[in-house]
């Protein structure tokens, strides 16, 4: 599994491109019997390779979740992450910026959140949301957006130097599958807790959103910090989708397991 399997839903630097034209779903459809046997093998290797990635402690890596609401942010880090040691593996959750947080610079509250050489940290949305929400909602002067996109970009190259591999996803969901899963939320009571307002008031700015994100990825998809599209209206597929470009991603980072410090053979068991 290589990292050129994923090129079709890699962003380029300064790519004009329109998630209108990318597809929802993926074009493949795996017969239930051969997707069991294919994700034990795909979570037994992202499990060897995250203990690698512990025990070395010479690389991080973050991984980035973007998406509108009820394209299964929530629902990666349920299904593909139970599939790994919790040792050195954390999810941040970021919401709208506290009153502290914004009495600082917008990527003051980030800094704490990333990961250490060793660690695996999943964000649910991000530094990307100061910039997304403003452009949406013009509170930020053009100006100002284009400087905080030159600031993200130079914030991942420094993340990169520093050993910290970028992994950006926009989980991409279609307007109609968004549709079948907020009244799923709506007729449904267990999942009636994750209801909110506003998930009702972005969706009226759907076209809004897209143009942001289009924009967005263009400006920070970067050789070091490449945004991926992943499909995501078939949730079986998303997962699937994302687990094996995770693979892809820490296999060609050639990780390492550390050499013993002390040798093996000088212990003698009572």
């Amino acid at each position: 599994m290589t990292l050129k399997q994923f090129a079709p839903w890699k962003i380029q630097t300064d790519d004009r491109f329109k998630l209108s034209d990318i597809a929802t779903r993926l074009p493949e459809k795996i017969e239930k019997t051969d997707e069991a046997r294919r994700l034990k093998t795909l979570f037994d290797r992202l499990n060897q390779l995250q203990t690698m990635l512990y025990a070395s402690k010479t690389r991080g890596v973050l991984l980035v979740l973007q998406g509108m609401d009820t394209s299964g942010k929530d629902g990666v880090i349920r299904h593909v992450f139970t599939h790994v040691s919790p040792l050195g593996v954390r999810a941040q959750a970021f919401a709208a910026p506290t009153e502290e947080e914004r009495r600082h610079d917008f990527l003051w509250r980030i800094h704490s959140k990333l990961p250490a050489r060793g660690d695996m940290v999943i964000f649910n949305r991000s530094h990307y949301e100061d910039v997304l929400v403003p452009q949406v909602r013009a509170w930020l002067k053009p100006a100002m957006l284009q400087k905080r996109l030159a600031h993200i970009r130079h914030f991942e190259a420094m993340l990169h130097d520093e050993g910290i591999t970028l992994l950006k996803c926009y989980l991409h969901i279609s307007k109609g599958e968004q549709k079948k899963r907020l009244q799923a939320r709506i007729d449904e009571p267990d999942k009636q807790w994750k209801l909110q307002a506003s998930d009702f008031e972005d969706r009226k700015l759907w076209p809004a959103f897209m143009k942001a994100y289009e924009q967005m990825m263009s400006a920070t998809s970067t050789q070091l910090a490449p945004w991926y599209v992943v499909p995501a209206d078939d949730k079986s597929d998303r997962n699937r989708f994302l687990a094996e470009l995770l693979v892809a991603t820490l296999e060609d980072m050639h990780l390492k397991m550390p050499q013993a410090t002390v040798k093996p053979g000088s212990f003698k068991l009572l």
